[in-house]
């Protein structure tokens, strides 16, 4: 077989980014999640629940169907990392969770609000967002073996994020230009929803489920191809108890690499809180702001031009000055962002009342999207590359499950504080203000993490 090439292999790489970004796009945030929390919310009303009730009943339940996905990654995740170092046999993992993301962005076609079921729509769901998850996981390790600098790891890993971005970017306009209908029936591009797709049963917004799997069986063609596992390693059993045991040495031994715990403590919260804001920013809009799911969408394409935009710059100021002061600067962004989307309501930002009929609340959200789609996506990217300094070398593929369940081990706490304050205050906007105080945690334990963390030769 001839030899990858090194651009290749880099290239390959990307295009997972770029098949996989939809799932966060289309369905995590910006189509799909309203689309759940305005069925739903339908769905309570009439069942004789007031409005706002239901506005926050929806986003609870959105919030509790994250909570059991994210305890379920949480617990694999590290677990499955470990068993795969074990051989250094990733490829057939991510075979399984492509399917597995395949299958469940697939089934969200059957969620029509005639017959409707908030558990099978939140089941369906979950099981894709996991594959995604793992996925990603198995995907991210790869990152040492691009290139052998840290440096340029920090360019390659915001390159690809950024590209991830720009396939969001085309996912949703060709969402919204060719399937979506408006009030009036037509698409933004002014046309009928592609194959006769029906408004009147959500078909036009249904179908955004079937658009993310066959988008990412298509664009995964690229990585498959030029993406291998060390041929060294051909023939190698999975030795789940041998992975099981070096996970626990690892986790015991933690201790002794405090630059390593405290970023995986850091990370924990403060992609937590960025989660967060990714996943009810949608619903947020819907609910507060009254927004229908177009406007949403133009809202997400905004944000990921402008995450796409940022996480290439961003790939360069790491590669330049490192990972740290990238990902603190967006820490500080995103708490500032946060604070200004927690103070709107459909007549006033920051206590300020401009009256009815005003669009200020409209264009300052505008802007936060645009803020977070900066902010979050160039310190995702350098937050992955900080990982590749702060993991066991000979142990990546682990590192990077331990990377997961740090994002996961507490994925269901801001789902599950929103959707506890939610429920408590009966507000959505009130609902969102516990992303603040994990982003301020994060920041808090970065003041333990080395810059080239423990295992620096």
């Amino acid at each position: 077989m001839a030899e990858i090439s090194q651009r290749k292999r880099i290239w390959g790489w990307y295009f997972f980014d770029w098949a996989s970004q939809p799932y966060n796009t289309l369905l995590l945030t910006f189509i799909f999640g309203p689309y759940f929390a305005q069925t739903a919310t339908n769905a309570l009303i009439e069942g004789g629940m007031a409005v706002d009730a239901a506005k926050a009943q929806a986003q609870a339940y959105w919030g509790y169907g994250l909570t059991v996905t994210g305890i379920c990654i949480a617990i694999l995740a590290p677990i499955l990392g470990a068993i795969a170092d074990s051989t250094g046999k990733r490829m057939p993992w991510i075979w399984l969770f492509s399917l597995l993301y395949f299958v469940g962005a697939g089934a969200l076609w059957w969620t029509a609000p005639q017959d409707f079921s908030i558990l099978w729509a939140l089941f369906f769901f979950g099981i894709g967002l996991i594959g995604m998850e793992f996925a990603t996981i198995f995907t991210n390790s790869y990152l040492p073996e691009l290139d052998p600098d840290p440096a340029e790891r920090g360019r390659i890993s915001g390159s690809g994020w950024a590209f991830g971005y720009v396939g969001g970017v085309v996912a949703l306009i060709a969402m919204i230009a060719l399937f979506q209908a408006g009030e009036n029936g037509r698409t933004m591009a002014g046309l009928s929803p592609l194959f006769g797709l029906d408004p009147g049963t959500e078909a036009d917004t249904r179908i955004v489920g079937p658009f993310a799997a066959i988008w990412f069986a298509i664009f995964m063609i690229p990585f498959f191809l030029y993406t291998r596992d060390d041929p060294t390693f051909e023939g190698k059993r999975y030795r789940f108890g041998q992975g099981l045991s070096d996970l626990m040495r690892t986790l015991r031994n933690l201790p002794r690499h405090p630059s390593l715990l405290a970023y995986l403590g850091s990370s924990m919260f403060y992609r937590d809180a960025l989660n967060g804001m990714y996943t009810f920013g949608g619903i947020y809009a819907l609910g507060v702001l009254n927004w229908s799911i177009i406007d949403i969408g133009i809202f997400g394409i905004l944000a990921a031009i402008s995450g796409a935009i940022f996480c290439w710059i961003g790939g360069r100021v790491d590669r330049r000055i490192g990972p740290m002061p990238v990902i603190v600067f967006c820490c500080v962004t995103l708490i500032l962002t946060a604070i200004l989307i927690i103070s709107l309501t459909p007549t006033s930002i920051m206590g300020i009342d401009f009256g009815e009929g005003t669009s200020a609340p409209d264009v300052a959200f505008y802007i936060a999207g645009a803020l977070i789609g900066a902010a979050g996506g160039a310190l995702q990217a350098s937050s992955r590359n900080m990982m590749t300094r702060q993991g066991d070398p000979e142990r990546m593929t682990e590192a990077f499950g331990l990377y997961a369940l740090s994002g996961k081990a507490t994925s269901f706490l801001a789902p599950a504080l929103i959707a506890v304050t939610s429920d408590i205050t009966g507000s959505q906007r009130l609902g969102i203000s516990p992303v603040v105080g994990l982003f301020i945690l994060g920041l808090i334990l970065l003041a333990w993490v080395k810059r080239d963390g423990d295992f620096a030769k």
